[in-house]
C-alpha cells in the first residue's frame, strides 16, 4: 500500500525522520484511528448536550423511536453484555429517560422503551449525529460520497467474513 501524504503535504516519514511502523500505514489502522476520533468526539458532544455517558447514549440511540426491546435484544444491538446494559438502564430509568414493562407475551422478560424525556434526548443525539456527519462529509462531491459508501460497504463485508474465519477453530 502506498503512503498518503498528510494534510501538510508530507508523508509521516518526512515529519518524523524515520519510517513509521508498517502497521500505522495500513488501511485498517487508519480506519481505527478515524473511528476512535469520531467516537471520542461523539462521547464528548453527547455528554455535553444530554449528560449521557457513551453506554447511555448508545442505548438511547438504539431504542430510538422504535418498539420496546428486551434487554437481551438491546445488548445485542449495541454489542455489550447484558450486565453492563442493565446497570446503564437502571440509571436511565432513575432519570426517567427509559420505561420498563413486562413483555405481554412472556412476563419473565422485561421490555424497555424511551419515555417522553428519553425521546427528547434521542432527538438531540440524532441532530448532533446529523451535524457531525454533514461536517465530516461536506468536502466530498456526491459521486465521491457514493463511491466511498460503496467501498466502505464492500470492506465491511470482507471484514465480517474475516471475523467469521477467525472464529473457526484451527
Amino acid at each position: 500500500m502506498s503512503q498518503i501524504p498528510s494534510r501538510g503535504g508530507s508523508t509521516p516519514e518526512a515529519d518524523e525522520g524515520e519510517p513509521p511502523a508498517p502497521i500505522t500505514v495500513m488501511l485498517s489502522s487508519r480506519l481505527m484511528v478515524l473511528a476512535n476520533l469520531l467516537k471520542r468526539g461523539a462521547i464528548l458532544r453527547y455528554k455535553r448536550l444530554t449528560g449521557l455517558s457513551s453506554v447511555e447514549f448508545g442505548l438511547v440511540a438504539s431504542l430510538g423511536r422504535g418498539p420496546p426491546l428486551s434487554v437481551a435484544r438491546l445488548a445485542e444491538a449495541v454489542g455489550q453484555d447484558k450486565g453492563q446494559i442493565s446497570r446503564a438502564l437502571a440509571g436511565l430509568v432513575s432519570r426517567k429517560l427509559i420505561a420498563k414493562t413486562a413483555n405481554p407475551k412472556d412476563s419473565r422478560e422485561v421490555l424497555v422503551s424511551l419515555t417522553k424525556a428519553g425521546l427528547a434526548a434521542h432527538d438531540v443525539i440524532v441532530a448532533g449525529a446529523q451535524e457531525r456527519n454533514r461536517r465530516l462529509l461536506e468536502h466530498l462531491s456526491e459521486d465521491e460520497l457514493q463511491t466511498l459508501l460503496r467501498q466502505i460497504d464492500e470492506l465491511t463485508t470482507i471484514a465480517a467474513e474475516m471475523l467469521e474465519a477467525e472464529k473457526v477453530p484451527r
